[in-house]
């Protein structure tokens, strides 16, 4: 395997991008320009020839990229540059003439790149088949970092998730070539910070990732990223990367339709080799199978909730009744509907993904972050850090053309503070709360404060979990439809004395009505679940 080449991001004023160096996401986001270092193309150690990052053997022939821009380059040179030849590029102004055409016959099509069916065979591969990665050199490049940093200096995660989605759509690709199905993410089952990064000028980031589990025509994609405090390996495999460098887990659910038909399509089969390959197969089948299990047994929508959370309910309603007495109340304590946080935004074409007629799921994962963000930091009064990605689920494309309407709401808090001690409000001068009042509502937590330093959860705060629900309006139509809802989860260390209580501090949401209450309960048994993964990931690799 080639030894990897970083690239370094450079932004001339004015420049006029050369078409060997410019590098267009397969996304089709926003172009910027990447060059190699010092403004020129890197050498090949053998020859001193330069080395074209859009090459077929530089890029196409390994399974390896050097940033996400890097990793989408494949697509953009093997859809819109060999295609060429054929006749047509896979511009927006050639998609959209070609939608209109088919329509004009009576045609839909989903897919201006995969429309036809080049062949059926299923065989088996290997994890190594699809193995993939991506580099994201901040500490040897302080010009890439600057594209993923956030205002506390920390790592703009929204900026990763597009990074995550699109390196997941390369190994998805990778394991069904070389027939081409239509691939389309389906859900984002988790995406996990397993510590923090509180400087991101100080580490070299790696993403890597294989499948490792498929049905007849899903596949599930296990991604982590790693943080390097040293230099680079000249080569990365999955057998070289170290757990001790994880600092995130994230996992994906693809599956293939058949562009011709529109209907599931079989996938190749994946071959384990291993014993730790098996096991991770066997895993992800069990969770495959209870994700079934519970979309049926666990909708509150059809099922009451249980024993224990009908008296949280009845807590809650206690707590919004006493509470909407008071006259001033308390900064870090807010009605749910009060937390509340809207963005309304158009598709433009330059967002779209593979397919070129519906929008790239990454930058819908950015962009529904970012609100939850805002909503999260509004609530807090603070840099909230990101914990998780909760769950995830895609239920219709949003097509390039249309409104997005996404609506953020802090649907749950959970307060971890110092055992035998009490967390506090802002102080009242109504005499109709104390102090400690409005918490006597709060369940006991289901997180506990770590002993380790590095860990999100090492310091007294509130666990706040946001949920933005996404619609998508036709201008056809007045009607809008549901596309999805995003939930993550953040958390806000309480870090003032005693004196700031509140600026930041322990914050506390209280529903009101009883579609919120679900909202809250559903929150919690969510914030189980990740506890339980959390768990479930110590035990496995960093315990």
């Amino acid at each position: 395997m080639q030894s990897s080449k970083v690239l370094n991001l450079m932004l001339p004023k004015r420049a006029t991008p050369r078409v060997g160096s410019l590098i267009k996401p397969s996304s089709f986001r926003a172009v910027r320009p990447f060059y190699t270092k010092n403004s020129g193309l890197r050498e090949n150690s053998k020859d001193n020839t330069p080395v074209n990052p859009t090459s077929e053997e530089d890029l196409a022939s390994r399974p390896d990229a050097n940033a996400t821009t890097s990793t989408d380059n494949y697509e953009y040179k093997r859809v819109v540059r060999d295609a060429a030849d054929k006749g047509f590029k896979a511009t927006w102004l050639n998609a959209l003439a070609e939608r209109k055409r088919q329509l004009a016959q009576g045609k839909v099509i989903d897919s201006y790149s995969y429309s036809h069916v080049n062949s059926t065979d299923v065989v088996d591969k290997t994890r190594k088949d699809s193995f993939a990665f991506v580099v994201l050199p901040f500490r040897d490049d302080p010009i890439v970092a600057d594209f993923y940093v956030n205002a506390a200096g920390r790592l703009r995660m929204g900026q990763l998730f597009q990074d995550l989605d699109s390196l997941a759509s390369k190994i998805a690709y990778k394991h069904t070539s070389p027939v081409e199905p239509m691939i389309v993410t389906a859900s984002v089952d988790r995406i996990y910070l397993l510590q923090n990064l509180n400087s991101i000028a100080d580490v070299n980031v790696i993403l890597s990732g294989s499948v490792i589990y498929t049905g007849r025509s899903s596949m599930e994609i296990s991604i982590s990223a790693r943080a390097l405090r040293r230099d680079l390996p000249k080569e990365i495999t999955e057998e070289n990367l170290l757990d001790d460098d994880l600092f995130m887990t994230a996992s994906f659910t693809f599956v293939a339709r058949n562009p011709e038909t529109h209907k599931s399509m079989a996938i190749n089969r994946l071959l384990p080799l291993n014993e730790k390959e098996w096991m991770d197969f066997r895993r992800a089948e069990s969770r495959m199978a209870a994700k079934k299990l519970k979309a049926v047994s666990m909708d509150l929508e059809k099922n009451p909730p249980t024993k224990s959370e009908s008296a949280i309910i009845h807590q809650l309603w206690a707590a919004s009744k006493e509470l909407a007495q008071v006259h001033n109340k308390p900064s870090n304590v807010l009605f749910m509907k009060d937390t509340n946080k809207k963005s309304t935004m158009f598709m433009q074409p330059q967002y779209r993904n593979r397919h070129s007629y519906m929008i790239f799921g990454g930058y819908l994962m950015r962009q529904t972050f970012e609100l939850a963000y805002c909503c999260a930091a509004s609530f807090s009064h603070a840099f909230p850090r990101f914990v998780s990605l909760d769950s995830l689920t895609f239920n219709t494309p949003v097509p390039v053309g249309t409104i997005l309407d996404m609506d953020a709401t802090v649907v749950y808090t959970e307060h971890l503070h110092v055992p035998n001690s009490k967390p506090k409000i802002a102080a009242l001068t109504d005499a109709a709360i104390d102090g400690n009042t409005i918490f006597h509502f709060q369940p006991t937590p289901i997180n506990q404060l770590s002993l380790h330093k590095g860990d999100f959860l090492s310091k007294p705060g509130t666990l706040i979990q946001v949920k933005v629900d996404t619609s998508v309006q036709e201008f056809a139509s007045e009607d809008s439809r549901k596309s999805g809802s995003f939930i993550y989860s953040f958390y806000a260390p309480r870090d003032m004395d005693e004196k700031h209580i509140g600026k930041p501090g322990y914050a506390t949401v209280v529903p009101e009505s009883y579609s919120e209450m679900i909202e809250y309960i559903q929150g919690r048994r969510r914030a189980i679940e990740t506890a339980n993964y959390a768990k479930s990931l110590k035990e496995l690799h960093i315990a």
